[in-house]
């Protein structure tokens, strides 16, 4: 009975597939709207989630000052650190798997007759730990090297390619301004963070090289630590506050004149804030099934008023009511499905050309496709009862007169 209901519901589209198609347009884009827009957020998501993670794993930087305060957002300023407080972070501080000390200072790069403005960064071989950034070639420092101060370098590959293009660098000596220093490594490519900056135009020397060599000041500008682990971070970062007022002697009332920031909690913010601009995006689209809703009710009350005369020969010859009912509600879900088949295909192709050019991941959720496919078919029942009821409670004889 089901089957054959069906049968006559196709029927009935296949005569008119013009304005079949014209019906289900607005459900076709409005699925197709849902789905790219939660598509193309979760894919943001993952991103923002990726980028942070690829700046370290269980990382929490510590900073002087307390950042962006103040009227107009100006950055309040505070005494630098010691490396005598990096030592004591590594003393006293549980449950960390690598602490570096950085500083950073904008130099030009010159190799031949090739130079590059890039980014000096002093640390040691703990920062590539803390970064989780393995080299491509080449060696990390040498103990002789950090203590020392030695002008030796590793490279990131954006310096790579501008000041060797398809050279080897290894062994090759570049300037840092007047400094003359030895390549020993390549970093492997990090690529674009979420902030939109590149992670590989930098330059890697020992500490004490950019202290004495560059700078001339043996202050350090941040610590960098990485957590073991199974060992909470945030358990690390109160510790680290707590080590850190003592060492700058801030009294109990007195606000911090440092900042910790945990990476962990950053993701989180980022990726809530993501999902909750996923979700009103989605909302937004989803207002379009209701006005594709509102279009499949409106022409299924022109098809019953135009078939108005099958409908009286149908319960003149004996269907019943819920029969003829039947009979314009899957109808009515039949249109709204098929408009959420082809809503589906032009969703995914929509949100995989997207994600293509926003350069963002493409995550398949399963789910929205579900929900998006029910909902439209639900749409079907909803707007489809008041015409199928309209023509079941026909009276026969008047729909027979009817011309």
């Amino acid at each position: 009975m089901i089957w054959e209901t069906v049968v006559l519901a196709l029927r009935a589209i296949r005569r008119n597939v013009l304005r079949s198609f014209l019906t289900i347009l607005g459900i076709v884009i409005g699925v197709a709207a849902v789905i790219t827009m939660v598509t193309l957020g979760d894919g943001a998501t993952e991103q923002v989630r990726a980028d942070i993670s690829s700046l370290g794993s269980n990382m929490l930087q510590i900073r002087p000052g307390q950042g962006f305060r103040g009227p107009g957002g100006v950055r309040i300023a505070a005494e630098r650190f010691k490396i005598a407080d990096v030592h004591a972070i590594e003393r006293e501080i549980y449950g960390l798997e690598a602490v570096a000390p950085i500083s950073d200072q904008a130099a030009q790069a010159i190799y031949g007759n090739r130079n590059w403005a890039t980014s000096v960064m002093g640390s040691t071989n703990d920062y590539l730990a803390v970064r989780d950034w393995p080299l491509s070639e080449g060696r990390v420092f040498t103990e002789g090297e950090l203590h020392s101060g030695r002008a030796v370098c590793i490279l990131g590959s954006t310096v790579v390619r501008e000041l060797f293009g398809d050279q080897d660098p290894l062994g090759a000596f570049i300037r840092l301004d007047r400094l003359s220093c030895q390549v020993v490594g390549v970093l492997a490519s990090k690529g674009q963070s979420s902030f939109g900056q590149d992670q590989d135009d930098m330059v890697l020397v020992p500490l004490k090289t950019l202290q004495r060599r560059i700078m001339g000041s043996t202050d350090v500008e941040a610590v960098m630590v990485s957590a073991s682990d199974g060992v909470s971070t945030q358990a690390v970062r109160e510790d680290i506050e707590r080590l850190m007022r003592e060492r700058r002697k801030i009294a109990p009332d007195k606000d911090d004149d440092f900042h910790v920031r945990d990476m962990q909690e950053i993701v989180s913010t980022l990726t809530s804030t993501t999902r909750v601009l996923t979700a009103l995006l989605g909302a937004v689209a989803a207002v379009s099934l209701l006005v594709g809703g509102i279009g499949i009710m409106n022409i299924m009350l022109v098809s019953v008023t135009e078939r108005t005369r099958e409908i009286g020969t149908r319960l003149a010859i004996g269907a019943l009511e819920r029969e003829v009912l039947m009979q314009f509600l899957i109808e009515a879900v039949v249109l709204s499905s098929l408009g959420g088949v082809f809503g589906i295909i032009l969703g995914l192709s929509a949100a995989a050309l997207g994600a293509h050019l926003l350069m963002v991941p493409f995550v398949l959720n399963p789910g929205i496709i579900a929900v998006a496919f029910l909902f439209s078919a639900t749409v079907g029942v909803v707007f489809g009862f008041f015409p199928a009821r309209q023509a079941a409670r026909m009276d026969p004889i008047e729909a027979l007169r009817h011309e």
